[in-house]
């Protein structure tokens, strides 16, 4: 087994400074556990799906996206002088509603994410490694950013405008901007909305792996595996 290429692989998945990089090279090269680049490589995919996984739980339970400042999706902003003359007009309860509809469609939409996600880490190559290992805490999440969103767009996108639909977040949005187009002398608006919710909606789920992956390379207690304790610990 190649040391450099086995280091490499273990700096990824420890995310550390210069100063622990150093120290971890040293103490292997004074003996002690050995890493394969199977277990290396393995427990790197494994915290990548169980902050994947939880991501996507915690996205996609009510209020998830809803009740979560980081990621809620809030009102268009190309459309925000809807929300306020819909507002000044007294239809502030019928823009809430419809935020909230917004933010459920999201949820919705979320519990089909992690299949994507999955398929993109089994293509992880080593040469990927290389790219991870300039990175930080959220170097992996970075990776999946890179390599996923084009077809997590594609697959998401009629997701989201089904779960839109069927909160009926859509219509809510069709009629507030029809009503807002009846107003006198505002310029009219366009009613679409399926690009704004699946582009929030994945940068709401890659926040939250985002979160999971720094919380599992540095909290000892977040690695509930065997092979994620033995690749995380290298580093300590």
């Amino acid at each position: 087994m190649n040391k450099l290429i086995l280091f490499t692989i273990l700096i990824i998945a420890s995310a550390c400074s210069v100063q622990q990089i150093n120290q971890t090279i040293d103490d292997y090269m004074k003996g002690g556990d050995k890493l394969t680049t199977e277990e290396v490589t393995s427990g790197l995919k494994e915290a990548l799906i169980q902050g994947i996984t939880k991501g996507s739980d915690n996205a996609s339970k009510k209020d998830g996206y809803f009740g979560n400042s980081l990621i809620k999706i809030p009102f268009p902003p190309d459309a925000a002088k809807v929300a306020k003359t819909l507002r000044d007009i007294g239809l502030g309860k019928e823009v809430d509603r419809f935020v909230m509809t917004l933010n459920r469609g999201a949820e919705d939409a979320a519990k089909s994410a992690k299949p994507i996600f999955v398929n993109a880490i089994k293509r992880m190559t080593i040469e990927d490694a290389w790219a991870i290992l300039k990175g930080g805490d959220d170097s992996a999440t970075q990776y999946l950013q890179k390599t996923t969103s084009q077809p997590l767009y594609n697959s998401f996108k009629p997701i989201i405008r089904n779960s839109l639909n069927t909160v009926n977040a859509t219509k809510y949005y069709s009629d507030l901007v029809k009503r807002y187009n009846q107003v006198p002398f505002v310029d009219k608006v366009n009613p679409e909305l399926d690009d704004y919710a699946t582009n929030l909606a994945m940068d709401g789920l890659f926040k939250l792996i985002a979160g999971e992956e720094k919380n599992i390379r540095q909290d000892p207690v977040a690695r509930t595996t065997a092979i994620l304790k033995k690749v995380f610990s290298y580093k300590e």
